[in-house]
């Protein structure tokens, strides 16, 4: 054999022996980019997302609201498992009722857990049920509701092909805090769908719909956003970009566009 064929002969079969592992890295990319449009996955996450919004009031204030939302799966037993998942925001805002100055700290935390099986039912649906809790974290009263709340969650999707779509609700009804300020009656909905390309690019659309059953007041903001997987020394990061389109907001809300966008830690097992 001519050195010329001997050296071709190792390249092949150099490639044909990455090419199996490069096929599998970029398949586990891809399945953890659609775990991320999962809210229940059984996958350790820990996103950072920045929130700007303006036309807030009179004033034309503006918010920008930095949500810390870590969700951490828990392994019941074979079949079961719990998802913790937190809302914590980090507030900035201005003006945002009138001339009320500037506010800076913790907004109120939203508490979740689900319990759901640990395989989709035989049509394909992955869903998860339990207590949704409002806890008063704010540091300043216009920042938060000053109340303790309570109420049910749920969700439910189906993951079919580079598609996921589903919903996410709950509904919160405050029981204990400040005396003076007004009891929480609240419902989210929140529809979504998304698309999963094979080189973990993700385009998602939904709506963050809250009615407030006391003001009698819908607030639906409608985001569309883009992510894309990467890894950075062994670390799977999500890094995702979007616009938000307020359809409907209280009289004194934010109007217009608003942007987002988020880091995702992923810790896979």
């Amino acid at each position: 054999m001519r050195p010329t064929d001997a050296w071709k002969t190792a390249i092949c079969c150099t490639l044909l022996t990455l090419i199996p592992a490069v096929a599998a890295h970029a398949q586990s990319t891809e399945d953890l980019a659609k775990k991320l449009s999962n809210p229940i996955a059984s996958l350790i996450s820990v996103p950072f997302q920045f929130n700007y919004d303006h036309g807030f009031g009179p004033n034309n204030g503006n918010k920008e609201t930095l949500n810390i939302q870590p969700v951490i799966p828990f392994t019941l037993n074979e079949d079961w498992n719990v998802i913790s998942r937190t809302i914590l925001p980090v507030v900035w805002q201005n003006d945002i009722a009138g001339p009320s100055g500037h506010q800076f700290g913790l907004g109120d935390t939203v508490q979740s857990f689900f319990l759901s099986p640990k395989k989709p039912t035989e049509s394909g649906i992955i869903w998860g049920v339990g207590p949704v809790f409002l806890l008063p974290t704010a540091t300043d009263g216009l920042l938060g509701s000053g109340k303790w709340g309570a109420g049910p969650t749920g969700v439910a999707l189906k993951q079919d092909g580079p598609w996921t779509y589903g919903i996410l609700a709950n509904h919160i009804w405050s029981f204990a805090g400040q005396s003076d300020r007004q009891d929480v009656s609240s419902t989210f909905l929140q529809p979504f769908v998304s698309y999963t390309t094979k080189d973990a690019w993700t385009f998602a659309l939904n709506t963050e719909s809250t009615y407030d059953w006391k003001g009698h007041d819908w607030s639906v903001p409608i985001n569309f956003m883009v992510s894309k997987l990467v890894t950075v020394n062994k670390q799977p990061i999500s890094l995702s970009g979007g616009v938000r389109y307020w359809a409907t907001a209280p009289e004194n809300g934010p109007d217009g566009l608003g942007f987002r966008v988020a880091v995702t830690f992923l810790f896979p097992k």
